[in-house]
C-alpha cells in the first residue's frame, strides 16, 4: 500500500500517535504491514489507493467525501432566516405639524405655569419681609420720637446739638442771610517796639454784635495794645469803638460803639454740640474779604489748647478759619452763636506732612459769665482761689502714682486757698461736686461759682485725700494774666509742639 508522507517534517510528536488505518478485508495475500507516516490518512472510499491530502476531512476542501463521524467543533455556523423588512410609517404632513404645534403649546403652558407659581411665591415672601421691615422701622421711629419728646421736655424747646435731624434747622445759606448783618470787621491801629523804636501798624479781626445798643464781642488778642479801634458793619458803616473790658486769660474782649438799633446775634449753647454737628463761621479772613462764610463740622470738643502761654478749652472744627477770622462767631444750624473763632493749627509736621482743617473756637458757654462781667463792670469778678497751678505731667504721675489734677505750685498769702488750708505741692482733684483733672478743668470748674460762694475743695497730700471747706474770693482786677498758671503744658491730644503754629495776633503788619 502506498503511503502519504506528512508535508511538514517538523510536526510535533503528538500528532504521530494517531492510530493507523486498518487494511480492507480482501483475499489478497497478506503483505507485510508497512508503517504509515505520522499524521497520514487513508481514504477508503472510491479511488482507494490514492494519496490523500492531510486535510481531506476538512469541510473547506471541495469534493471531499463526507465522513461518517464528522468532527464537531465548539462553534458551527447556523444559517439565520432573513429578517422581514421594516414597515415604513406613512408620512402625514398635516398630522406632524399639528402635533408639533400642540407640543410647543404644552411646553409654553408648563413654563408659564411654573413662572407664575415662582412669582407668586417670591411676591408672597417679599410682602412678608417688607411688612416685617416696615413694622421694625415704625417701632424705631416711634422710639426715636419718644426720645426727642423726652429730651424736649427735660431741656425746654431747644434740642440743639442732637444728632437727630429736625425739620426746623436752617441751611447754611439761611444761616448766612439771617446773621451776616450781625457780623462786623474790626480794624485796629497798634503800636509796637522794634529794636527799641516805636512803630505803628494795623491789625484786623472779626466780631459780632451782642446788643442793639452797640456792644460788640471779639478776641482779646485782636484789640490788645490797640491805640484806635474801628468797627465796620456789613453795610460799610464805620464806628469808632472803645474797649469796655478785656480778659487775656480767656481771650475775650467787649467793645462799645455809639449806635442804636443794631442787629444782634442770638446766643445758643455750646454744651449741646456733639461731634458731627454742622457749623458755620462768618468773618473777615485776611482783613480784606469781609462777610466770608465757611462751613464745616464739629471735629472735637473739650480740646485743651495752649495759646500765648494760656490753656483754653476749645471746640475743634474743620470749618476754614484764616487770619482775620479771630473774634468772629461760630453758628450752629439754628443760627445761634455757639463759639468765638480764635485760632487754628497750621504748618507741617517733622515728616513734611501739611496740616489742614484744624480750627478752634472758644465755647460760648465758657465765657458767658465773663462777657457779662466785662459788659457791665469792665472786668471779671469770677471766683478766685489764690493759687498758681500746673498740670501733673504723665511721667511723674506714672512714676510716683500721682492722681490727675492741678498741682499747686504756690499759694497766695491770705487768699481763699491759704485760709482753707491748701498747701504747696497739694494736688487739687475737685471743687464742690466737679472733678478736676487738669489746670484747664480747674479754670472751667471755677466758672460755676461766684465770689463769696462757700464750697469744698478736694486735695491729695502725701498720698492722703483731704476735703477742705473754702470761701472763694473775687478775682483781682490787676491780676497778672500769667500768675494764675505757670509752666503751661501742651494740649493733651498729642505732641503739637512739632507741628502747630497759631495765627499771629496782629494781621496786616
Amino acid at each position: 500500500m502506498d503511503t502519504f508522507e506528512n508535508f511538514d517534517n517538523n510536526t510535533p510528536e503528538e500528532y504521530s500517535e494517531k492510530p493507523s488505518v486498518q487494511e480492507n478485508a480482501s483475499a489478497e495475500p497478506e503483505q507485510p504491514q508497512q508503517e504509515e507516516a505520522p499524521d497520514s490518512h487513508v481514504y477508503r472510499g472510491a479511488g482507494a489507493g490514492q494519496k490523500e491530502s492531510p486535510y481531506a476531512d476538512s469541510p473547506y476542501v471541495a469534493g471531499a467525501a463526507p465522513r461518517q463521524d464528522p468532527i464537531h467543533y465548539g462553534y458551527q455556523y447556523q444559517p439565520q432566516p432573513p429578517k422581514p423588512p421594516k414597515k415604513e410609517k406613512a408620512h402625514h404632513p398635516r398630522r406632524s405639524v399639528w402635533g408639533r404645534v400642540l407640543a410647543a403649546v404644552l411646553v409654553v403652558a408648563v413654563v408659564a405655569a411654573g413662572c407664575l407659581i415662582t412669582a407668586a411665591s417670591v411676591n408672597s415672601a417679599w410682602e412678608k419681609r417688607s411688612s416685617a421691615d416696615m413694622a421694625q422701622m415704625n417701632a424705631k421711629i416711634s422710639a426715636l420720637e419718644k426720645q426727642i419728646s423726652d429730651a424736649s421736655k427735660s431741656n425746654g424747646d431747644s434740642i440743639s446739638g442732637s444728632p437727630v435731624a429736625t425739620s426746623d434747622g436752617l441751611t447754611p445759606g439761611q444761616v448766612y442771610a439771617q446773621n451776616v448783618d450781625s457780623v462786623v470787621t474790626i480794624s485796629c491801629t497798634v503800636q509796637s517796639r522794634v529794636y527799641g523804636q516805636v512803630t505803628q501798624g494795623t491789625s484786623s479781626g472779626s466780631g459780632f454784635i451782642l446788643t442793639s445798643d452797640g456792644y460788640v464781642v471779639t478776641n482779646h488778642h485782636v484789640v490788645e495794645n490797640a491805640t484806635a479801634i474801628k468797627v465796620i458793619a456789613h453795610d460799610g458803616t464805620e464806628y469808632s469803638a472803645t474797649v469796655k473790658g478785656s480778659d487775656a486769660n480767656n481771650d475775650v474782649a467787649v467793645l462799645k460803639v455809639e449806635a442804636e438799633d443794631l442787629p444782634p446775634v442770638t446766643l445758643g449753647s455750646s454744651n449741646d454740640l456733639v461731634i458731627g454737628d454742622m457749623v458755620v463761621a462768618i468773618g473777615n479772613p485776611l482783613g480784606t474779604l469781609s462777610a466770608t462764610q465757611t462751613v464745616g463740622y464739629v471735629s472735637g470738643t473739650n480740646r485743651e489748647v495752649t495759646t500765648d502761654k494760656k490753656i483754653i478749652n476749645m471746640i475743634q472744627t474743620d470749618a476754614v478759619i484764616n487770619p482775620g477770622n479771630s473774634g468772629g462767631p461760630l453758628f450752629n444750624m439754628y443760627g445761634e452763636v455757639v463759639g468765638i473763632t480764635t485760632a487754628k493749627y497750621s504748618g507741617t509736621t517733622s515728616s513734611g506732612a501739611s496740616i489742614e482743617g484744624i480750627g478752634f473756637a472758644i465755647p460760648i458757654d465758657d465765657v458767658l459769665g465773663i462777657i457779662g462781667d466785662l459788659q457791665n463792670l469792665g472786668y471779671v469778678t469770677g471766683a478766685y482761689l489764690g493759687v498758681t497751678v500746673q498740670d501733673v505731667d504723665s511721667e511723674s504721675a506714672s512714676r510716683y502714682g500721682l492722681p490727675s489734677g492741678a498741682y499747686v505750685a504756690s499759694v497766695v498769702d491770705g487768699g481763699a486757698a491759704d485760709r482753707a488750708g491748701v498747701q504747696p505741692k497739694d494736688i487739687i482733684t475737685g471743687i464742690g461736686d466737679i472733678q478736676v483733672t487738669s489746670m484747664t478743668s480747674l479754670t472751667r470748674a471755677l466758672r460755676s461759682f461766684k465770689a463769696g460762694d462757700t464750697t469744698t475743695i478736694t486735695v491729695v497730700r502725701s498720698g492722703q485725700t483731704l476735703t477742705l471747706t473754702i470761701t472763694l474770693d473775687e478775682r483781682p482786677q490787676d491780676l497778672d494774666s500769667s500768675s494764675s498758671q505757670t509752666d503751661p503744658s501742651m494740649p493733651s491730644e498729642g505732641d503739637y509742639n512739632e507741628w502747630y503754629d497759631f495765627f499771629r495776633r496782629y494781621f496786616g503788619n
